[in-house]
């Protein structure tokens, strides 16, 4: 297998300083630090709803920024009821480090851990929802996890299927790297690929969002990663919303909390 270590640069877009974000005045964030399993320092925020929480929810964001900018697509989920831990990776934010493949799904591995460690997170009620790049984290996590059977739900939105596909396409797009798409997406490291991992996420059930008119990732990654999945695999598709824009739709909003309430509900029943 080929890899490229600097071709990490391609991926990831980190960036250090935390905007301020006058929302987080509605809706405070707790600081949470913790290791990754090969020691690098990590940070996320830890949102509690203001009234009993329905359930737990890990985030796991895109390639680019930090939390304090990725912090808004998922507001709507802590006044909705849920508590949610989002967390940057290695090189984003205030966590330690640079960013990689390899480090950021050990990130994804030690934030799991912490969320079912964090007071008031009943352990029977977590989800994992992975935005883009973090939906690929999201099924390598949730297929390869010691805690699996702590996971009642995956949410991946606009996620890409393959990391090599990615590439190749995106090559692809510009004139100049055209005519070497296929040798230069060799050089990508492809042993953590959603399409490697989708079969392996279940008995999880399985929600992949994506938008028909996603400008960054293809539809037709969604597809392949819900033909890979198994039968507990639902897609759910929007229309010009854009990339990760699905959840400004108010009735896939309602949707969704429909159905975490429902794979939560026998916890919360004393089963």
């Amino acid at each position: 297998m080929l890899i490229c270590p600097g071709c990490s640069s391609l991926l990831f877009y980190p960036q250090r300083q935390l905007v301020d974000n006058p929302l987080l005045v509605r809706f405070p964030a707790e600081d949470v630090f913790f290791r990754s399993s090969d020691g690098v320092r990590l940070h996320g925020w830890f949102l509690r709803p203001s009234r009993p929480s329905r359930g737990s929810i890990l985030v796991l964001h895109g390639n680019a920024e930090n939390i304090s900018t990725h912090v808004n697509s998922v507001f709507w989920l802590v006044q909705e009821g849920f508590a949610v831990f989002i967390i940057d990776y290695r090189g984003f934010g205030l966590s330690e480090g640079k960013p990689a493949i390899e480090g950021v799904h050990r990130d994804a591995e030690a934030a799991l851990a912490t969320l079912l460690t964090l007071p008031g997170v009943d352990p029977r009620r977590i989800a994992v929802m992975g935005q883009s790049l973090g939906g690929a984290v999201a099924i390598h996590l949730v297929a390869t996890t010691p805690y699996k059977k702590a996971v009642r739900q995956l949410i991946v939105d606009s996620p890409f299927a393959d990391y090599r596909l990615i590439a190749r396409e995106k090559l692809g797009g510009f004139f100049l790297t055209w005519p070497l798409q296929y040798p230069l997406s060799l050089l990508f490291n492809n042993s953590y690929s959603p399409l490697l991992f989708m079969g392996q996420v279940a008995p999880v059930p399985v929600i992949i969002i994506n938008d028909e008119q996603d400008p960054i990732v293809p539809a037709h990654h969604g597809r392949l990663l819900r033909d890979a999945a198994g039968p507990k695999a639902e897609l759910w598709t929007t229309s010009g919303r854009g990339h990760v824009g699905s959840f400004a739709d108010p009735e896939l909003r309602r949707t969704l909390v429909e159905r975490l309430d429902r794979v939560f509900a026998p916890m919360t029943s004393g089963q």
